[in-house]
């Protein structure tokens, strides 16, 4: 009896210590170790990529629309692309609940993606039926760039597949269709229907790069074009303020 006890309590100890040294190397060791790698040789103010917190590049920007804080808000919503939630423990448990059994999170957490040396300033997502593995999401980030008086907003759009462990640092993330085009276009097909774009601008060869990996180390591939969308107050306005 006693060395079954024993035996116990020596396995209890070796899964835990297990568990630390994964979340140890996971999300302190392998970041520390990119931080310092990469420190130096990026860009921070260049708008085509972004990077992760540990400074790992990141993704693509692909889109970018012009108006007000509250525009881009309205037409997201009346889009039905959803705000995201703030990346806690607690929504990170939520989203790993709904997962496991496949229920809808319309608001689930994104990870934080920076450029110009800051997190997004604006998440939303696009929900798949009812698994949370599966979801459209956009990023972000309003510029210091004013156009016809209005505030410039950069965006990275991508499809997560499913979830995973990251190949670059081995934390658990979600894994991204390397097709960011087709989500450049969804996000611009909804924007239209919902009759708050007044316009969209093509500007070619914004991707010098047209292809690489991100933090999670998923494959992107793009035609290097970047769509521009012109806000406009819409007649549906849903009058959120």
């Amino acid at each position: 009896m006693k060395s079954r006890k024993s035996n116990l309590k020596l396995t209890i100890k070796i899964g835990a210590s297990l568990i630390l040294i994964y979340f140890f190397a996971a999300y302190i060791a392998a970041p520390l170790a990119w931080y310092f790698h990469t420190k130096g040789s990026l860009h921070e103010n260049a708008p085509t990529l972004t990077h992760t917190g540990s400074g790992i590049p990141g993704d693509p920007i692909n889109v970018a629309l012009i108006g007000s804080k509250s525009l881009v808000m309205k037409a997201m919503l009346t889009a039905k692309w959803y705000p995201a939630n703030p990346l806690t423990l607690k929504s990170c448990l939520e989203i790993a609940e709904a997962t496991v059994f496949e229920r809808p999170y319309d608001m689930a957490p994104v990870s934080s993606l920076y450029l110009f040396g800051r997190k997004e300033d604006l998440a939303f997502e696009k929900p798949v039926g009812n698994d949370p593995r599966k979801r459209h999401h956009v990023r972000f980030w309003h510029s210091d760039e004013e156009i016809e008086n209005d505030v410039l907003w950069y965006g990275s759009v991508t499809f997560d597949k499913g979830v995973g462990f990251s190949d670059t640092t081995g934390q658990i993330t979600h894994h991204i269709s390397s097709d960011i085009d087709k989500e450049r276009k969804l996000i611009f097909q909804d924007l239209e229907d919902s009759h708050f774009v007044k316009k969209v601008e093509v500007v070619k060869n914004f991707q010098k790069v047209r292809d690489g990996k991100n933090g999670g180390g998923d494959v992107w591939r793009t035609d290097g074009r970047l769509f521009v969308g012109y806000l406009q107050y819409s007649p549906k306005d849903p009058k959120i303020p």
